[in-house]
């Protein structure tokens, strides 16, 4: 299986920046509803380890919905799948690297924008992350 090409179907990632951000806005809801969760479980200890907290807590739900799903429900809610280049859905040991990569970019926020600016210039619309796992976001339609 291989990826649809850029410049002979570039239907597959015309509006693709568009849905990562409204994917990352999904998922920065239910994260933030899991770290909310874990305070509470740990009886408002872990308040006192937040930003730990959340970003464990992202790490986590990153790497277990793309390594199980190959996308996040911020994804699949906007129709959005990750694969590698060769088209396959990238293991579970790169899904979390690649969410580790993603939580440090928002630490660094030059290296977010730069993504950013990647993710809108690069054909297959790949983030610095997805350039460094060989992965990218495409259109789920593409893959049945």
């Amino acid at each position: 299986m291989s990826l649809p090409d850029p410049e002979l179907q570039p239907e597959f990632y015309k509006d693709v920046p568009v849905k990562r951000t409204l994917a990352w806005g999904v998922d920065l809801i239910v994260t933030l509803a899991l770290t909310l969760v874990g305070v509470v479980a740990t009886f408002f200890v872990g308040a006192f380890f937040l930003p730990v907290l959340f970003a464990t807590i992202t790490v986590a739900y990153r790497t277990v919905m793309l390594a199980r799903y190959g996308a996040t429900l911020g994804m699949m809610m906007t129709a959005l799948s990750w694969r590698g280049l060769d088209g396959s859905v990238p293991d579970t040991a790169t899904a979390f690297y690649y969410s580790v990569v993603n939580a440090l970019q928002w630490v660094v926020i030059p290296l977010q924008i730069g993504s950013i600016a990647m993710i809108l210039l690069t054909p297959y619309r790949q983030g610095l992350n997805d350039i460094l796992f060989r992965t990218t976001m495409l259109h789920r339609v593409a893959l049945d």
